[in-house]
This record gives structure tokens, sequence and C-alpha cells, in this order.
């Protein structure tokens, strides 16, 4: 896409930092092949950090990223959510979800029309939750009382909220470009891997100030705490998760220490919070193995201190708490994008194959997009890789970090979401409805779906303030005949599923055994004016998102 887009990186790092560090010590060009504990043999403990502001797939969306990076740095995250919302006190710090990881057809002739693999649909998908965080948007609050709905303040009353982070617990799909390479977003060519991310913007918008430009380009404005899954429970060695501390060291899977799982596995996803931060345990119940990481001080987690006036960069160790006791319409992350507390979330938009590329980590320079719709590519057809360095499937793509850049026409909006042809596509991702309580055994109430598509949609065809010419199917840059863009081809929907007595969700197109897909598209609602605080402390609205409000939790028991 032309308008405006910027480059973000395949798993997170600053790309600039990152391709320096990797190609010396990893061989960019020689990945096919090698083993993941040779590859996390090479890791270095040289600074590296997640820059949402220019190479993150996975940090959380900003409720306006030209007001946070500037103009011409424009993030997309596509994000179609699932959300639960709660009375019940622990529902925002205390849930179980079960999950099973969706399979991928065989590797053989990838390039097969029709054909799909996890890592072009989704370089992750997360569950989510909001977190204290005293130096993330500290607007006028200096303290922040976890698991608290004295956090609850509406932008739009008050510009008084404490300040908060988001927790996404990601899981990423095996088979493309090793982890850490530019471009790369798997940790082995079979086996799934999961991290611990919290992110948090150093910005206050009561002020207008943001985090100093020296500890900003060392940790980035929104920076991230990042910590695989282990078996220990404790981040590897030499790997910090605070983003003033960490190495390349912190972003590179290794099979001994980190919990790696299969397609197909079934697994218990538990979040809870503790005396030190909040805990992740999974439990993969399918091969009987256990991992977990817990946000806290003693694991290496902090806070960037917010120093908007000197040059310093500080990390403070903390210990990261969940924000809420519950998950209403009220609990929001308020300089997010999206409205939500506690959700599942798909990461989509950033894969698209092609052609001929101008080296490892580079430019498509040949033909973009799946067989028989094919283009040339433009200048935002990046980050690519070619099929050599796969870690299976044999395809040349490009992993570009903005998913606009794709034109809203790369693999995951084509007509290739699960859909039970599993010769040619993935069986989907399932998962329950989160269950809390002191037993998990309590069912959230009520459920809703979302999607950021107008934050991330062309502002010449969507208006945010307005929300006039916003699309529950976006907008592509491929002219239409009688003038303006073509839709998308494709846009994945939520449905549920009974399996073995259990009710599922479950994404894609239409899936054989689906009871209720929600009116496809048309659950994701109606467009949703979110207020911010802007600078002075005063509200501003913006069009950043459709949300559809279910009466109740399909789901529930």
């Amino acid at each position: 896409m032309r308008f405006g887009s910027r480059s973000m990186m395949s798993i997170a790092f600053s790309l600039v930092t990152l391709t320096a560090v990797v190609a010396g010590l990893l061989g960019m060009g020689a990945l096919h092949g090698s083993t993941s504990s040779a590859r996390a043999a090479t890791a270095s403990t040289a600074h590296v950090h997640m820059d949402c502001g220019g190479g993150a797939v996975t940090c959380t969306e900003v409720w306006d990223s030209e007001k946070v990076f500037g103009e011409g740095k424009y993030i997309g995250h596509d994000e179609p959510s699932n959300l639960f919302y709660s009375d019940v006190p622990g529902s925002g710090n205390r849930m179980r979800y079960q999950l099973t990881l969706p399979r991928d057809p065989s590797p053989s002739a990838p390039l097969t029309p029709g054909k799909s693999f996890n890592f072009e649909l989704h370089p992750a998908f997360w569950f989510g939750m909001a977190m204290c965080d005293t130096q993330s948007y500290p607007e006028l609050v200096k303290t922040c009382t976890p698991d608290s709905d004295k956090n609850i303040v509406d932008p739009a009353i008050s510009p008084k909220h404490p300040g908060v982070a988001f927790m996404e617990m990601q899981f990423y799909p095996p088979g493309w470009v090793f982890f850490p390479q530019s471009g790369g977003i798997s940790c082995d060519p079979t086996k799934w891997c999961a991290a611990l991310n919290i992110d948090s913007l150093s910005q206050n918008p009561v002020t207008g100030q943001s985090l100093n430009p020296t500890c900003a380009a060392k940790t980035g404005v929104e920076y991230v705490n990042f910590a695989f899954i282990t078996l220990s429970g404790k981040p590897q060695p030499g790997s910090p998760p605070n983003p003033v501390d960490s190495t390349a060291n912190t972003f590179t899977p290794n099979p001994k220490a980190d919990l790696f799982m299969n397609s197909g596995d079934k697994l218990a996803v538990t979040m809870h919070d503790t005396q030190h931060g909040l805990q992740i345990v999974i439990d993969d119940q399918t091969t009987r193995q256990s991992g977990s990481m817990t946000s806290s001080a003693a694991n290496g987690f902090g806070q960037v201190k917010f120093a908007p006036t000197t040059t310093t960069c500080q990390n403070i160790p903390y210990d990261f708490h969940p924000m809420y006791s519950t998950s209403s319409e009220k609990t929001r992350v308020t300089w997010a994008a999206h409205s939500y507390n506690i959700a599942f979330s798909d990461e989509i938009g950033h894969f698209d194959l092609c052609t001929t590329i101008s080296g490892p980590g580079g430019n498509c320079t040949g033909l973009e997009g799946i067989k028989n719709d094919q283009e040339p590519a433009d200048a935002d057809d990046v980050v690519c890789q070619p099929a050599s360095a796969s870690l299976r499937v044999q395809v040349t793509g490009c992993v570009n970090p903005a998913a606009v850049s794709q034109g809203f026409d790369g693999t995951p909006y084509q007509n290739l979401w699960p859909d039970g042809n599993t010769k040619l596509r993935p069986t989907p991702i399932l998962f329950s409805s989160p269950l809390t309580g002191k037993g998990y055994n309590v069912q959230y109430s009520r459920s809703a779906f979302e999607t950021d598509l107008p934050r991330i949609e062309n502002p010449a065809v969507c208006d945010r303030f307005t929300g006039v010419g916003c699309q529950l199917i976006p907008t592509t840059d491929d002219p239409a005949p009688g003038g303006g863009f073509q839709p998308a081809v494709f846009y994945p929907f939520f449905s549920i599923a009974s399996k073995n007595g259990r009710c599922l969700w479950q994404e894609g197109n239409h899936i054989p055994g689906s009871k209720n897909d929600f009116g496809q598209n048309a659950q994701y609602g109606t467009l949703l004016n979110l207020t911010y605080t802007t600078t002075g402390g005063g509200p501003t609205t913006r069009y950043n998102d459709f949300r559809g409000i279910l009466s109740k939790n399909p789901c529930r028991a």
C-alpha cells in the first residue's frame, strides 16, 4: 500500500540493530538445515530491543501512531479479536483457557494454488490482559493498585488514569524463517513456541512529553518486556526481558530451555496474579510438559523510567501485576487502539509471497501475491527472505511488518483460511472461553467481537474522526474498474463448534461442524467511538474499531 506506510520487524527488533547483530552471529544466508539448538548457541549479549516505532510486528497498536511516532511512521497491526466480559471479581486477572494448536498441511508443493500455512496467515496469536505500569502513559496518577476496578477512569470525564500496559501471551507458528533473523517468525521447523510480552508507552498525553530521545533510541517510546515461556519458569541466562538490558539472546529461542509444542497439542493456558507479578503457566496435556513465566523483577522484568527532559535511560526492576479486578467495556488500556482487557486476538496481515527478492532481509523486486493474483511489487514489499532460508516450507516471501503495506491483498486477505480442507489449509485455532474463579470453574457472562480495521485502513478512504468510508471488509490498493479501490477478497471471522462435548471458538472461513458464525463479518458490529486523553488533559475521540457485543457468552455452560 502506498499511503504513508512504515516498516516494522518480523517479530520485533530494531531492524538495523538486529540485522547487524544476527547477520554476524547466525549467517543470514545459511540458516536452512541447521538445528534450533545450534542457532541458540550463537546468541549474543549485544543489546537488542523491540522497536515498535520502526520494526515490530507484535507490538500493541496505539490509538494514534502518528501522534506517538510522528507522521510517515505508520503502524498497522490487523487484529480480529474475541472479547470476554464478566463482573465476577478476579475475571480481570485470573483465568484459564483450553487451546488446541492448529496443524499445517504437508510442506510439499507449497505454491499449489489454494494452499496456505499458519505462518502465512498469522505471525502470532495471543491472549491479552491490561497491566499496571506507573511509568507507562503516566498521566496525573503516580500509583496503580493491582487487581482493582478503582483503576477504571473514563478519559471523557478525567485524565487521572493510572499508568497502564498491555500483556500479550503470544504463540508463534513453525516452519518459516528462524525467529531472530530479519523476517523470522518461527522457533522451529515443526514446533510452536510462546512468549510473554508486556507493551508499555512512554508518553504523557496530558503534557505531550515523551521519553527522551537518547533512551527512546535504546528502548523505543513504545517498549516491550519479552520472555519466552521456559521449562524452568526463568528466563534463559543472559536474556533479561526488560528493554533497557535485553540482548539478542533474549529473543533467541532455545529448545533445551523453552517450552516447544507440537501442532495439534492440547494446552491449558493459565494466567493468575502472584505476590511478585502475573504468572503464565502452559500445561501441554498432549506431551505432559509444562512451561511458565512470571513477570517479576526477580526474572528481569522492569519499567523504563519516564524521563522526558534528561538523557538517562534507567531500568526500574518491577513486578507487573494485572490492573483490573473485572473485565468489561470500561476496563481499557487507555492508549491502545482496541477497547479491551481480557481477549483473544489474532495478528494477521503481514505475509505475502514474492517471486524475486533483492536478498535476505531485503525487498521484493519481482511479483508479489499468490499464484493467479500477482502484481508488480512496490516499495512496501519489504523484509523478505528466500525459500532457502525457511526452516521447512520452501517459499520466498515477505513479512512486511505493516499489515496495511500489503494493500490488504496479501495471503491473509485471500480465501485461504481454515475451511475443512486440511490438505490445502491449516486446521483452525481452537480455544475455549476463559474460566475464572478460585477453581477456574466460573464462566464469563458475555462476549464480543472486535477488529481495529479503522485504525489501519487508508486514511484517504477511512476517516477515523468521522467514521466515513470505514468498512468491515478493508479496501485494497488495487484500483476498481469504476474508480476508487477494490475490497479485500476475504477477511476471517469467528465461529463456535462442539468438540468432545466442549464448546470452542475457532477462526477462519466456513468450517464444517460450526454451530454459529454470528453473521460472518457482520459479527464485528458497528463503528466504535472511543475517547482518549489529549494534550492539556482534555478528551478527544477516534473511530479505531468495529465492535459487536453479544448479550451472552454462547459458550457459557
